[in-house]
């Protein structure tokens, strides 16, 4: 089949997602794209964009859009019959955290509601991310003054499924758990942002400095203008420790990094599937991941007494456990880098192909 891709915001995670999809599928996938910035004009004007750059719809045997578009402008202003339509959402506007220096807005959640009831096929990158937009949505309803669709949700839910997105990993094996670096390396890999939320992380780590346990710190993360100022203070305050502070343009020399740490943190209040853990357990760092959001999810069971924390004192000790005692942590290493490899595109893009014959075939 002749399929088309929409991504709206062409960077980052999206990205990966939209290049992995069509390099792996066995179906032919055009990309049409807009660079990954002004993410709200996105929501508000992508479709309008698309239309000018895509003439004729009906050539496609389907079409994929992600979430940060309208769905519904695309549909009312083409112009003509649109072939069948899934919607895949990254993340979602209904339950996305706001910042101290933003305004919630209906407006954005709105567009998201819409567009799913619109789509005909919704797929969510996780089980946590498909159940909170859903529980999200019918708490976004409730404040409307004087309307009630609730009965729509269950349309949602009915056309709605869940695939995890692939992962690139590198071909070559990481290091070792002997291999790795001493004193061992912590790893930061998350963008520099707000709803990563940095302070507990940093905040861990000079509890941890200030009892003398030696480490290195590597700040992985891609990072925009506005840097926040607690990334800037790190800088200072870990000056011994810091043996990169980049974000680096280059896979391969990322993958170099995640094989040298022994520990990924994250401390997110934001995550709806989370790469950045997969590829940073994948190389053989051990996540320390909170219980919450999508994490328990794609962490194996067996691995969450070691690795999900329960609380910000939990990851303070789980740290200082991993630093003093590193050699007892192999087995567990070992053990998540062979269960991510069930994120690498090779595994999941069956699942892929599948929904597309199936929605684009039958509907």
């Amino acid at each position: 089949m002749h399929l088309l891709f929409l991504e709206p915001f062409f960077g980052g995670s999206h990205k990966d997602f939209a290049l992995g999809l069509q390099a792996h599928s066995a179906h032919d996938i055009e990309l049409v794209t807009l660079p990954g910035i002004y993410w709200k004009w996105r929501m508000a004007g992508a479709a309008l964009e698309f239309l000018r750059q895509v003439p004729h719809f009906g050539r496609y045997d389907g079409i994929v859009v992600t979430d940060m578009m309208n769905l519904c402008d695309l549909i009312a202003l083409a112009g003509e019959p649109l072939p069948s339509v899934i919607l895949y959402f990254h993340e979602n506007q209904v339950t996305y955290p706001v910042s101290r220096h933003e305004r919630s807005s209906h407006y954005l959640g709105a567009v998201n509601l819409s567009s799913a009831l619109a789509a005909d096929r919704v797929v969510f990158n996780s089980h946590y991310h498909k159940d909170a937009f859903l529980k999200g949505v019918a708490q976004f309803i409730q404040k409307c003054p004087d309307m009630n669709f609730s009965q729509r949700i269950d349309d949602i839910l009915l056309k709605s499924s869940v695939l995890y997105p692939g992962c690139f990993f590198s071909k070559k094996n990481g290091l070792s758990w002997e291999e790795k670096p001493q004193p061992p390396v912590i790893i930061w890999n998350h963008r520099w942002e707000h709803d990563k939320n940095p302070e507990p992380f940093f905040h861990a780590l000079t509890v941890i400095k200030e009892k003398q346990i030696p480490f290195r710190l590597a700040l992985l993360g891609e990072r925009y203008p506005n840097i926040p100022d607690v990334f800037i203070e790190a800088r200072e305050r870990f000056s011994q420790e810091l043996v990169s502070y980049e974000f680096l343009e280059s896979r391969e020399a990322y993958y170099e990094w995640l094989a040298k740490g022994s520990i990924a943190v994250s401390t997110a209040n934001q995550e709806n599937f989370g790469i950045s853990m997969v590829e940073a357990a994948r190389f053989g760092a051990i996540p320390l991941v909170p219980d919450r959001l999508s994490y328990p999810e794609i962490i194996p069971q067996a691995c969450h007494e070691s690795c999900v924390y329960q609380s910000q004192r939990d990851l303070i000790l789980k740290l200082e456990t991993i630093l003093t005692h590193p050699y007892h942590y192999k087995n567990i290493s070992e053990t998540l880098a062979g269960a991510m490899q069930d994120f690498a595109w090779s595994r999941v893009i069956a699942s892929y192909d599948h929904l597309f014959e199936n929605t684009f075939r039958n509907l």
